[in-house]
C-alpha cells in the first residue's frame, strides 16, 4: 500500500518539529560552561539568603481561580471563528453564539455564588 503524496510535507515538518528542540538542547548542553559553585547552586542568585524554603503552600482557592480563568480564557477562543464566518451564518450563527454566551455567563454566575473569585 502506498502512502498518499500529500502526507509527505506533513512527515518532514513532523521530523523537524522533533528534530529541531533535541539537536538545539543537545547543542547547548555542549556549549554551555559548566562550573557550578555554592552561589550558583542555591534556589536564587540575588545576593540575598533565602528567608525560607521555597515550596510554599498555596491556598486551593489559588488553584481554582487559575483554573477558572483558564477555562473562561479558553471558551472565549471560540468566539474568533464565530467572528471570522458572523455573515456567512447570519442569524442562526448568532442564536449560536448566544446560546454559547448564555452558557458562559451561567458558569460565571455560578462560580462567582459558590465564593469561587474571592480572593480574601
Amino acid at each position: 500500500m502506498a502512502m498518499p503524496s500529500g502526507y509527505l510535507p506533513i512527515f518532514i515538518f513532523l521530523a523537524i518539529a522533533i528534530t529541531f528542540p533535541v539537536v538545539a538542547i543537545l547543542a547547548a548542553k555542549l556549549i554551555r560552561p559548566s562550573a557550578p559553585f555554592a552561589a550558583k547552586l542555591e534556589a536564587y542568585e540575588c545576593g540575598i539568603k533565602a528567608a525560607s524554603d521555597s515550596r510554599g503552600r498555596y491556598t486551593v482557592r489559588f488553584y481554582i481561580i487559575a483554573i477558572l480563568f483558564v477555562i473562561f480564557d479558553v471558551e472565549t477562543i471560540f468566539l474568533f471563528p464565530w467572528a471570522v464566518r458572523y455573515r456567512q451564518m447570519q442569524w442562526f450563527g448568532v442564536a449560536e453564539v448566544a446560546v454559547f454566551l448564555v452558557i458562559l455567563a451561567v458558569g460565571y454566575i455560578w462560580a462567582y455564588k459558590k465564593g469561587a473569585l474571592e480572593w480574601v
